[in-house]
């Protein structure tokens, strides 16, 4: 379970005082310490990695995979760290938090974010999904390989899904993949992965 620490604090504080060592999350005002994730979920971000960046690469975009870039909504004091975030480095001169809290906030900067489910699940079915929504983020991945999710997300019986969020005429709409369905990325066309490899990244990082 994600621990939150009680103190409401604005945006600009919890910049100031986030650390460099652990990861942490702003929710409306609360800093909340993130989960140590395990390793499988590591070697799912591992993977996704390294085929998306296969894949920005061969289309020669001016994309890129950062490590501690934050992703902060424009109307509430919340800023994320997601598990995978893709930026489009041509628009950060745009950017009024890029230089000096190295945080987005517009939908030109993050053409597909990829939270990866753990303990904490309800936030990025719930939160994130709204706050990421907001945004105005093109494509949202939600990669569920434990079927942690409540059963109205990823049906019943539960079984590791993927779903995709894309937004079409500002909110979002679904479409999920299992198995060994090929997934489909408005953002990415020609990627060509199954749910199942994405999954079985947990034990062979080079499927």
């Amino acid at each position: 379970m994600t621990q939150p620490l009680r103190k409401l604090v604005t945006f600009e504080e919890f910049a100031k005082w986030k650390p460099e060592d652990g990861r942490y999350e702003l929710h409306d005002g609360v800093i909340v310490k993130m989960p140590q994730p395990l390793g499988e979920h590591e070697e799912i971000i591992l993977f996704l990695v390294e085929k998306l960046t296969l894949e920005y690469s061969r289309l020669n975009l001016a994309y890129g995979i950062p490590k501690t870039v934050l992703v902060k909504p424009p109307e509430n004091e919340s800023a994320y760290s997601p598990d995978v975030l893709i930026l489009n480095r041509s628009n950060l001169v745009n950017e009024p938090l890029w230089k000096k809290e190295s945080t987005v906030i517009q939908a030109a900067s993050i053409p597909l974010v990829v939270e990866v489910v753990s303990t904490n699940w309800r936030d990025d079915y719930y939160k994130k999904l709204a706050d990421y929504e907001q945004i105005g983020i093109p494509e949202y991945w939600i990669i569920d390989y434990l079927a942690l999710g409540a059963r109205k997300f990823i049906g019943n019986p539960k079984q590791p899904t993927i779903s995709i969020y894309n937004l079409v005429e500002g909110e979002y709409q679904v479409n999920q993949f299992r198995g060994d369905e090929r997934i489909q990325s408005l953002t990415f066309s020609e990627l060509n992965l199954t749910a199942q490899q994405i999954f079985e990244a947990t034990t062979s990082p080079y499927a």
